[in-house]
């Protein structure tokens, strides 16, 4: 265990940090109860908090980097602790001075990908936009009606190309005039930031407001849950106001208002994982489900957590970019919840989830029972 100072000193830079609320605190444990990782292993974020009341905080543990900012702690807390900002303020300690445990190296490297090349992906920042080669997607201007921002991921990773190249397709048929930023895009910066590098979210999140005002941004249109509450929720601290939405939002508008037609059926049983930070974070749980109770002979079935009770995959708090052992993925969990509803099908609308979901599914002996798509690509299907 290590102390940076004394004790009352680390219990003042934690609050310091933005963890001022561990001191409501009463050790109900209700965090501990609702915490996903209590499904796979033993973890304690009271034990955190409390530790941190005290200045005992183990800077240098695993534990600190386990938290995936799924909000369910938060959400069932009857005292307002915030439990995930007062651990982001222990990351945020332990980032300042360099201490990162084995888990969490990769974040060392991350870091220099994002300062050099705008993405956490290790990928050059030129060719950000290669995956539109072959389709009719313009360089954004002012005069455009949106601005689509399909993040690192699906700008890079072979599996999630896909889903930019769905979203592009589907607003194409809508007769959406929209474009996209290419290489002058940065990534949102959520995940450096949840893992407590307060600096280099601050860098990312300017040099992008810089960006949307420089050419005339106004209504930003992502594929990410991460991406939405970041642009919404954090970009206002710099005094700037974007209108943002999220794909499935979109998707609900553009059929409300006709643009959007559903031709074809889709004869599959589907269930619908809620991301983390679309549900719990942002209160977006109706308009995917009303997409997809849309579309003809399309059977939608609900998990045994679903909703405000949705169960994390796992990528949160830059988890994504942290290898965790076969055994204590939340994904593999989650999986087995799809299949027991007898889906063919499992949707989801978030860039972390398919990923991990996809890695999950590899190592299951019954691979071919269930796929796993996102929401632009069963509408890209049933469109003509």
């Amino acid at each position: 265990m290590e102390n940076l100072t004394d004790y009352k000193e680390i219990a003042e830079i934690i609050k310091e940090r933005g963890g001022d609320n561990f001191k409501y605190c009463y050790q109900c444990g209700k965090c501990d109860v609702v915490c996903p990782w209590n499904q796979v292993r033993q973890f304690s974020m009271r034990k955190l908090v409390r530790e941190a009341t005290f200045g005992l905080s183990q800077i240098e543990g695993e534990d600190i980097w386990r938290c995936t900012t799924c909000g369910k702690c938060s959400r069932h807390c009857p005292r307002d602790v915030k439990q995930v900002e007062s651990g982001i303020a222990l990351r945020k300690i332990a980032t300042e001075n360099g201490i990162f445990p084995a888990s969490a190296n990769p974040i060392r490297s991350i870091r220099s990908s994002l300062n050099g090349e705008g993405n956490p992906l290790f990928k050059d920042r030129n060719k950000r936009a290669d995956w539109t080669k072959g389709l009719s997607v313009k360089p954004f201007t002012g005069d455009m009606e949106i601005l689509y921002y399909p993040g690192c991921y699906l700008s890079y990773d072979p599996r999630l190309k896909k889903v930019a190249t769905a979203t592009a397709n589907i607003l194409n048929k809508a007769g959406v005039n929209f474009g996209i930023l290419g290489s002058k895009e940065n990534c949102c910066g959520e995940s450096i930031r949840k893992t407590g590098d307060e600096e280099l979210f601050k860098h990312l999140a300017k040099e992008n407001i810089k960006t949307f005002i420089d050419n005339g941004v106004k209504r930003i249109l992502v594929s990410s849950p991460h991406c939405y509450h970041t642009f919404k929720n954090e970009y206002p601290e710099f005094m700037v106001h974007f209108e943002v939405v999220h794909i499935a939002q979109y998707l609900f508008e553009l059929i409300n208002n006709g643009r959007l037609k559903i031709s074809k059926e889709f004869r599959k049983k589907v269930t619908y994982h809620d991301p983390c930070y679309l549900g719990r974070h942002n209160g977006i749980y109706d308009e995917p489900r009303k997409v997809l109770q849309k579309i003809s002979a399309l059977e939608l079935s609900e998990m045994a957590d679903s909703m405000e009770d949705s169960l994390c995959c796992g990528g949160g708090g830059g988890r994504i970019w942290m290898d965790t052992p076969k055994g204590e993925r939340f994904s593999d969990l989650r999986l087995e919840q799809a299949v027991e509803t007898g889906a063919e099908v499992l949707v989801t609308s978030c860039p972390y989830c398919i990923s991990n979901f996809e890695d999950s599914l590899l190592f299951r002996k019954d691979s071919e029972t269930i796929e796993i798509k996102d929401i632009t690509e069963i509408i890209e299907e049933v469109i003509s």
